[in-house]
């Protein structure tokens, strides 16, 4: 199960995750994360509270971050995981 919390802040839009992003919740945050972006903010996408993310979410994180969307954690997996995507070229 995946919670998304949707802020808006000036000209930001933060979308917080808790559980998992895997199977039709990447879904979920894909359209979640197309509504913000289609109304040309900038999104920051926190997966603070997020225990795991599979190949699908891996995917979609890689996708939202090459255009444009900036990516924060805590936990030392989740990090891991959002520093290799930024190890890949933006844009």
């Amino acid at each position: 199960m995946l919670k998304i919390t949707t802020h808006a802040v000036g000209p930001q839009t933060i979308l917080e995750l808790e559980g998992s992003l895997t199977g039709p919740w990447v879904s979920e945050l894909k359209k979640c994360w197309q509504r913000a972006v289609g109304g040309g903010e900038q999104v920051t996408v926190v997966l603070k509270q997020v225990s795991y993310v599979d190949k699908a979410g891996r995917v979609i994180l890689a996708n939202m971050y090459r255009q444009g969307t900036e990516l924060t954690a805590d936990g030392c997996m989740i990090r891991a995981i959002i520093e290799e995507i930024k190890g890949g070229e933006r844009r």
